[in-house]
């Protein structure tokens, strides 16, 4: 593989000084006007050979030839100019000092221009040629596509797409009117974004890519939205984070997802504020291997804990996420624990061994179906008696902070696993002292992509070829993305002072009915190919959930997504101690029966009895 190289650099060397010879006598010719005496034509040639003699070293000294024609860029331009530049000038200094006739002045000046033009035209030329760019677009290669956008990414897109076969961008739409009309690297700029689906039909494309990473959250899910509602297949530019970091080039284009059209705002963390409370501190996690909690994980060692303790029943789970680290952070300190959070043995010894200062808690059974009916119990024992056991070890081992993960179904509760979460509220609530362990609750809504959500749900009748199933045609929920639930998660832990119940801005609500069809059209489907399909709400199940009780209020906090609500009053010492004795029982119990028992400590609940 040494030899084409050396070919090719010896090729250019070439070139270069054949240019060095004609650019020299071509300026003695423009400056006789097109009739070189003999004189001078003998001069010239006497003073080629210097000439030549110092433009070669001169050439090889800038690192011509460390360059790639096909990729020619200003930068080997300049390189150019400031090599040329130099030896102009070195052969004029040995003109004057070496007394060489006939040789006008007029020569030195032109020689250099004309060589600059020369050795430049002929790198971009060549580049030009390799782009398919020198004769125009006479022939579409490719599958047409629209790009939508037309700022520095867009440019950078279609440099790059005009160096592959597989795509021919047919048009770009924008929404700078100034650009309309215009052209972008040879492409027209042929309307605003929203006249998307009628140059879709006019040019026959059935792609979109968006690239508008420098725009705002709204401005790029406006253009994916009308894409998607086009009927187009939406792909996208990485997001601008990751292309300034270096991790992908703009080349790399994906399909849309669901996450983009939600288009939420990044979170604003208090990166100071979070070091100082989990930097260099042993940090604890439960349910570590569940999609909140392992998300919870990755969030926290961004801050350089001492030590994460990670506690979840599976161990397949925690193995994926121990796996995950040794990978990822592999000088970082994890100890994985599989256990349960109810062993309140376990819990002694996990803190007296490691003693947390921080505790995250995101274990819990959370499937509604699935907890209203035979597993009732055991939502109550996991739910309710392990946030118990939890908190009290806690208090007993001097954690600073314990933060509980709760759930919009756990305002207004209409099933089991709502209920479980309020109840596990309210006793967090009653634990609360003056001095001791700070309780804080953050509360929200589902998460996008969560284990057993309904968007893995969809993907997986989607690749089925259908149906898709909704429950209900006006059921709607709230969503957010993983990352930005655990950001928000830990931001409220920071700022909690014990007690409080944090609700986190979910935004508007989405109807499960739209999110199927959004999910179909960008999976290139429609809803002729895959259909949808309406089996009635589950065990449970509500139309719409609800972020705080009737009798809460919210005060906002400084965190724009943060708003904090104060509850009722803690629970009296009797309801406290009747309610231990009923998680302690031993025997099972029927789901009619726990559920009557859940509406004795959660008023609010509405049960539905089987």
């Amino acid at each position: 593989m040494a030899f084409p190289l050396f070919l090719k650099r010896a090729l250019a060397i070439t070139h270069d000084l054949v240019a060095v010879i004609v650019c020299w006598f071509v300026a003695y010719w423009l400056r006789f006007n097109l009739d070189l005496p003999a004189a001078y034509l003998a001069g010239a040639t006497r003073a080629l050979l210097l000439v030549l003699c110092i433009h070669a070293p001169v050439f090889l000294l800038f690192g011509l030839y460390r360059g790639i024609w096909r990729y020619a860029s200003l930068m080997d331009l300049r390189r150019i100019i400031v090599a040329v530049g130099l030896a102009a000038l070195t052969v004029a200094v040995a003109v004057f000092m070496l007394a060489l006739p006939a040789i006008p002045r007029s020569v030195l000046v032109l020689h250099p221009l004309l060589l600059i033009m020369a050795m430049g035209g002929s790198r971009f030329a060549y580049r030009a040629w390799r782009d398919q760019m020198l004769y125009g677009r006479l022939v579409v290669q490719g599958e047409p596509v629209l790009v939508l956008g037309s700022g520095d990414a867009a440019e950078r897109l279609l440099r790059e797409l005009a160096q592959s076969p597989d795509w021919s961008v047919v048009g770009i739409l924008s929404e700078e009117a100034p650009r309309i009309g215009h052209e972008l690297r040879g492409v027209k700029v042929i309307g605003p974004i929203d006249d998307l689906p009628k140059w879709a039909g006019q040019l026959s494309v059935r792609k979109a890519i968006v690239a508008m990473p420098e725009a705002s959250r709204a401005e790029r899910r406006h253009a994916m939205g009308v894409a998607v509602e086009a009927g187009l297949s939406v792909l996208t530019v990485p997001s601008l984070d990751d292309m300034l970091a270096g991790k992908v080039a703009i080349s790399q284009i994906r399909q849309v997802q669901l996450e983009d059209l939600l288009g939420r705002e990044p979170v604003q963390l208090d990166s100071s504020g979070l070091s100082g409370w989990l930097g260099a501190q042993v940090v604890l996690v439960t349910g570590a291997g569940g999609s909140i909690g392992a998300e919870l994980v990755r969030q926290i060692a961004q801050f350089k804990p001492r030590q994460l303790v990670l506690i979840d029943i599976s161990e397949f789970a925690l193995y994926l996420v121990e796996q995950e680290f040794l990978q990822q952070y592999p000088a970082m300190s994890i100890v994985c624990v599989v256990g349960d959070v109810k062993d309140a043995a376990l819990l002694d010894y996990v803190f007296s061994n490691y003693h947390p200062s921080a505790v995250f808690h995101a274990a819990a059974y959370k499937h509604v179906p699935l907890m209203e009916g035979e597993n009732a119990w055991q939502a109550v024992r996991n739910n309710v008696l392990g946030s118990k056991c939890l908190a009290e070890a806690a208090q007993r081992h001097g954690v600073d902070k314990l933060v509980l993960i709760s759930t919009d179904k756990a305002v207004n509760p209409t099933n089991v696993m709502g209920a479980t979460k309020r109840l596990a509220e309210r006793v967090l609530c009653g634990l609360q002292q003056t001095g001791g362990t700070r309780f804080i609750t953050v509360r929200f809504g589902n998460v996008l992509g969560s284990n057993g959500s309904v968007i893995p749900k969809f993907r997986e009748q989607i690749a089925r070829g259908g149906p898709v199933t909704v429950t209900h045609h006006d059921i709607i929920r709230y969503f957010m993305l993983i990352p930005e639930a655990a950001q928000l998660v830990m931001q409220a832990g920071l700022m909690g002072q014990g007690g409080e119940i944090f609700v986190l801005e979910m935004g508007e609500p989405i109807r499960i009915a739209d999110l199927a069809r959004d999910m179909i059209r960008l999976s290139g489907f429609s809803e002729d190919e895959i259909k949808i399909e309406f089996t009635g709400l589950r065990p449970g199940e509500k139309l719409y959930e609800e972020l705080l009780t009737d009798s809460e209020c919210t005060l906002p906090t400084p965190h724009t997504k943060l708003r904090v609500a104060r509850a009722e009053a803690a629970p009296d010492a009797d309801w406290q101690r009747n309610l231990e004795s009923w998680l302690n029982e031993s025997v099972s119990r029927s789901p009619n029966d726990v559920k009557l028992q859940l509406q004795r400590f959660v008023p609010e609940y509405s049960a539905q009895l089987q």
